[in-house]
């Protein structure tokens, strides 16, 4: 079945302003509007094959199995989910990734295992499928700029994987690392960001079973604008956390600078925690709009930790949630 993206007309709502950093690139981003994505001609079969002719289509994943995590959500229609995304190497606007990524190649594709570990290595990503039963786990997604989401992602625990990687006792930390190729993601040619785009965890946290890599999402391999063929998903966490395309995994002992980190130190943390009692500088995170709604759908309380207080609140006993954001 083939997957029709949709152009919508982005929403005006005072949340979704962009960052001033992105607005003062604007004279780049029209300078490259018009430059084109190479089109590869893969001609690989298998499950993980995918051409220029087969960029577009939803392909199934056999063999999950269903979880009780959100069972009783509504999820957020298929079309919503892969059609207004954050994923700025493929532009800023919120429907620019469903178009400009799809003739991306995540195949073949292998993950670096570094740092402080026993021995380096490199991981394909048919390996990495292997790594641990696949699981559909219903998640809510929240975004610091005040939507949220419910996806039915399709995954591992990140924990299976950290324990083939073999970290040795420096490893506090887990940072991520995604790709950042100029030929096949436009967006890496201007400075946006300081590419790559690189994330991070502290290895409880990494630990925690909520957290997952996930591959796929209602049941179908991972649309390449929602990261695929890997991206790490935290629930508890504002969006941004969500490495996607990840291509190195590096264990070390120092907490990582994040990208939103350097992007704007005042406004994103390392931890980004949801916490509904602590406003982002330019609007409110006490509620939040649940794409799919409608544009007048109803915005609703924001909870503690996204919700999953009780997995989670106790890896933070004792910190100040205020400054640790």
């Amino acid at each position: 079945m083939a997957l029709i993206v949709t152009r919508r007309a982005s929403d005006s709502l005072s949340s979704e302003i962009t960052p001033p950093h992105v607005f003062h690139n604007r004279r780049d981003f029209i300078k490259t509007a018009g430059l084109s994505l190479l089109a590869g001609a893969a001609t690989a079969s298998g499950l993980f094959s995918i051409n220029a002719e087969a960029a577009v289509q939803r392909q199934k994943i056999a063999g999950f199995s269903k979880s009780s995590y959100g069972a009783d959500e509504k999820l957020t229609p298929y079309e919503d989910v892969t059609t207004y995304n954050n994923y700025y190497e493929f532009g800023t606007g919120k429907n620019d990734p469903a178009h400009e990524a799809l003739l991306f190649k995540p195949t073949p594709w292998t993950v670096s295992i570094e740092g402080a570990v026993k021995k380096a290595k490199q991981i394909s990503i048919e390996d990495i499928f292997k790594i641990a039963p696949l699981q559909e786990r219903i998640y809510r997604m929240r975004c610091v700029e005040g939507w949220s989401m419910v996806i039915p992602w399709v995954g591992f625990p990140l924990a299976d994987l950290i324990k083939c990687a073999e970290p040795t006792g420096n490893a506090k930390y887990v940072e991520f690392i995604s790709l950042a190729d100029e030929r096949s993601m436009p967006r890496v040619r201007v400075p946006i960001l300081d590419w790559p785009y690189t994330e991070g965890l502290r290895m409880d946290e990494a630990m925690n079973p909520l957290t997952i890599m996930a591959v796929g999402l209602y049941g179908e391999m991972l649309p390449n604008q929602n990261g695929a063929p890997m991206r790490l998903v935290v629930p508890w966490k504002y969006g941004f956390k969500g490495a996607k395309a990840i291509v190195k995994i590096r264990f070390t002992d120092k907490m990582p600078q994040t990208t939103w980190m350097k992007a704007g130190p005042n406004e994103y943390g390392f931890y980004a925690n949801v916490n509904p009692e602590v406003d982002h500088p330019r609007w409110t995170q006490s509620s939040e709009r649940r794409i799919g709604g409608g544009l007048f759908s109803p915005r609703i309380k924001t909870k503690m930790f996204n919700g999953y207080a009780e997995q989670v609140a106790q890896l933070y006993t004792g910190m100040d949630l205020r400054k640790n954001y």
